[in-house]
């Protein structure tokens, strides 16, 4: 079997395995395998055929991983409006029960009900805001 083709299988495997697992370490290697393939098509000896798929494969690996990975990597989902509310804690400034109540949260004031219906939360109380549906935030008292 010619050395090309040996290269270029190489390259298939691990470019398949690279889809399976998205590290960018075995599609960079896979790349180094097929630039290998097109050296040994040339027709040039095993020795330099090692070396160029060393030198492929360590460039990638210190060069352009760490800038793909650095490029993948997403920021994380910063949430607005009233979703960002979800989470933060707040005053009862009018108690709190199942049905009605008033909270302040984050210096607007909010109406809200208890998120378990079975609550009375005194006004001072300090709450976690649990839910908003609508212009209601639920809450639960804080321990």
């Amino acid at each position: 079997m010619d050395s090309w083709i040996f290269w270029l299988m190489i390259a298939a495997a691990l470019g398949v395995a690279e889809i399976f697992t998205l590290t960018a370490a075995l599609g960079l290697l896979g790349a180094a395998a097929l630039l290998t393939a097109a050296v040994a098509a040339i027709g040039l000896p095993t020795g330099i055929q090692l070396a160029v798929f060393i030198l492929g494969s360590v460039s990638g690996l210190v060069v352009l991983r760490p800038f793909a990975r650095r490029h993948i990597a997403q920021p994380p989902v910063q949430r607005f409006g009233v979703s960002a509310l979800v989470g933060r804690s707040a005053y009862v400034t009018r108690e709190v029960t199942g049905l009605n109540g008033r909270v302040r949260i984050g210096g607007e004031e909010w109406s809200a009900r208890a998120y378990d219906e079975t609550l009375v939360i005194p006004a001072g109380a300090k709450v976690d805001v649990i839910e908003i549906e609508g212009a209601t935030a639920l809450v639960y008292p804080r321990e």
